[in-house]
């Protein structure tokens, strides 16, 4: 099993005649993906990789049935693309454009969430299922099919983390990034939720990073809520005190975001948490016999 999509997703790309769109639509269509359907502000462009493009979502919708859509449009217009998409009744939105003014995401956010849309971003690679589907950019070759959820702020250390789980012969579920920006459309405890529920997933691994609180959160959920193995690791560990990193979610007040704030929650919730990326598949095993 899997969450939030498998091989019965049907995906519409949403600014498919550009350059992202086009390369990561011959992606996700190589991993097995059924990509059913693209939109684009281009007039005249009857398909790109096979599949047909629409001017509209609604069009799109009407003909094609998707059930996720992966959003590649310039921040300017991402507010009303997305409102498209909701609109449309489409239940997936993966926003991998950067750069959404703070203040569109959460009118985004409070208009998808009041008509039943789930967003994961903006700013994030997606998510992919192996073995299902992916909607968003993560490299292919780097998944297996397992029992291991990973759920993740980081874009890049997802990609290194999910590949030497897969090297150590720790498949996974489904990956989960969930964008590094201040107003996610999906928190780390929406998707443990997620996992918590899923019959195969067995551990769960968490990547964070320094800046905000949402790790703090995600530990005191753990503690009450999640019965799984968790393993963790924070990014930026050796971060300069005083300067504001990476992430725009990446701001560290009043003594939270940092990294020892969040590695001492997740310690005390009993996460196992990785001093360095490369020890987490030794934890997860670890976490998987007790």
């Amino acid at each position: 099993m899997s969450v939030l999509v498998d091989a019965s997703t049907r995906v519409l790309v949403l600014g498919i005649t550009g350059h992202q769109g086009t390369i990561h639509t011959r992606g996700m269509k190589a991993f097995g993906t059924q990509v059913v359907a693209g939109t684009s502000m281009r007039k005249g462009v009857p398909e790109v990789e096979g599949v047909p493009v629409f001017e509209s979502v609604q069009e799109a919708t009407t003909a094609t049935h998707p059930n996720a859509a992966c959003l590649f449009v310039p921040a300017p217009f991402a507010k009303d693309a997305l409102y498209e998409v909701v609109d449309a009744g489409i239940p997936l939105a993966v926003i991998i454009t950067e750069h959404i003014p703070f203040h569109d995401m959460l009118e985004m956010l409070y208009y998808a969430k009041g008509k039943g849309t789930r967003i994961i971003g903006p700013n994030c690679p997606g998510l992919a299922t192996p073995g299902g589907a992916k909607v968003g950019i993560t490299p292919n070759i780097i998944f297996h099919p397992g029992d291991i959820g990973v759920v993740s702020r980081s874009g890049t250390l997802t990609y290194e983390i999910v590949n030497s789980l897969t090297e150590n012969h720790l498949g996974q579920t489904t990956c989960i990034g969930l964008g590094g920006d201040p107003v996610p459309g999906t928190t780390f405890i929406d998707a443990l939720e997620l996992f918590e529920k899923d019959p195969a997933t067995k551990g769960i691994v968490m990547v964070g990073e320094i800046g905000g609180v949402a790790e703090e959160e995600a530990a005191a959920y753990i503690a009450s809520h999640v019965k799984k193995p968790v393993v963790a690791y924070i990014a930026g560990q050796s971060a300069p005190p005083g300067k504001r990193m990476g992430h725009a979610g990446a701001i560290i007040t009043r003594g939270k975001g940092t990294a020892e704030s969040k590695v001492q929650a997740l310690s005390r919730a009993g996460v196992r948490v990785a001093r360095f990326p490369y020890e987490i598949p030794g934890l997860v095993q670890q976490a998987l016999k007790v």
